[in-house]
């Protein structure tokens, strides 16, 4: 009896133990996952509602590219004719979305069109909290940053940021130093015409010049005239 038991085959362990020993190390990488996002988007969350009150210094394109003197430029000292261009060229309906314009979104899919529908919105979350170029990641944060955005941003906040931010030409950004290097003036003064055309070069900032007019400069100044009337300006 005494060799019968000393000798016997351990005892097999049940199928739901073996289970759990194996799934436990992914449980614990999944806690850790999780814990780490949660602690990401808390911090997102906090440089949003930061950059709410306190002007954003740089952006990480700035610091790489900029080669002309900028300075900040308050909303209320943007002309309101170059608040209506940038919004007529990049975003007519700025004031009626709530980040992501879905009617654009629906437009561009059912066309099969390769263009974006990104919003000012979008590009201001992309300008200020990330980078240049296309990829999958920086699409999913952008995705992430832009109703954060919408919800402690008003809409003046969201497009002053974007256009202190935003490239006009090789190493020259934000308004202030666009208005200064083009035309000799200040923001505040801009002309319909000066507004249109240095919204027109805000797709292609690198290969476009607001020095002349062009078809889409006149297309954007006839666009501002028309959100001012039919009231998707009002919001600015």
């Amino acid at each position: 009896m005494v060799l019968r038991i000393l000798f016997s085959p351990p005892a097999e362990e049940p199928a739901s133990t073996l289970r759990r020993v194996r799934w436990r190390p992914l449980r614990r990488l999944l806690i850790w996952a999780r814990w780490l996002a949660l602690r990401f988007l808390a911090l997102m969350l906090a440089l949003v509602m930061f950059y709410a009150l306190v002007n954003p210094p740089t952006t990480w394109t700035v610091v790489a590219e900029a080669t002309a003197p900028r300075s900040w430029t308050d909303i209320d000292d943007i002309a309101p004719v170059m608040r209506q261009s940038v919004v007529a060229a990049e975003d007519a309906n700025f004031c009626l979305h709530w980040g992501f314009d879905m009617v654009e979104i629906r437009r561009v899919v059912a066309s099969g069109s390769s263009r974006g529908a990104s919003t000012l919105t979008q590009q201001t979350a992309k300008n200020v909290f990330l980078w240049q170029g296309r990829s999958w990641t920086r699409k999913v944060l952008e995705t992430a940053f832009t109703p954060m955005i919408e919800a402690f941003w008003s809409k003046r906040r969201i497009l002053e940021v974007y256009l202190n931010v935003a490239e006009f030409g090789p190493g020259i950004f934000g308004i202030g130093a666009a208005a200064r290097e083009y035309f000799g003036t200040t923001p505040d003064k801009l002309t319909p015409v000066q507004a249109a055309r240095l919204a027109a070069v805000l797709p292609a900032p690198k290969t476009r010049s607001p020095a002349r007019a062009s078809a889409r400069s006149r297309a954007i100044a006839d666009g501002a005239a028309t959100i001012a009337r039919d009231g998707r300006a009002d919001c600015l």
